[in-house]
């Protein structure tokens, strides 16, 4: 992604509000770093546009909120899949 810097921080804050996103799904998304996302919406965005800015950071800061959770649910994901396999690879030796 080669915009120019100011249209990109544009472009990720929309792509935030739209889709409730995270930094790191939205760099996924665009093909750039966490560094970069962060960068343009923590520094450029509140100089270009002040609205936009406030609305992303209610996102972001909604999603710091939730981030122990998700946290939480993806370990309890991983150990299940974990026991799953466990479970599967021991019942052929019985």
């Amino acid at each position: 992604m080669k915009d120019k810097p100011s249209d990109r921080a544009v472009m990720l804050g929309e792509y935030i509000i739209e889709h409730k996103s995270t930094v790191r799904a939205t760099a996924r998304q665009f093909g750039i770093s966490k560094s970069t996302v962060h960068k343009d919406l923590s520094e450029r965005l509140p100089e270009i546009k002040p609205a936009l800015y406030a609305n992303v950071k209610e996102v972001l800061e909604l999603n710091k909120q939730e981030r122990h959770i998700r946290g939480g649910l993806a370990t309890k994901k991983k150990y299940e899949q974990l026991a799953e396999i466990r479970k599967k690879n021991s019942s052929g030796f019985i």
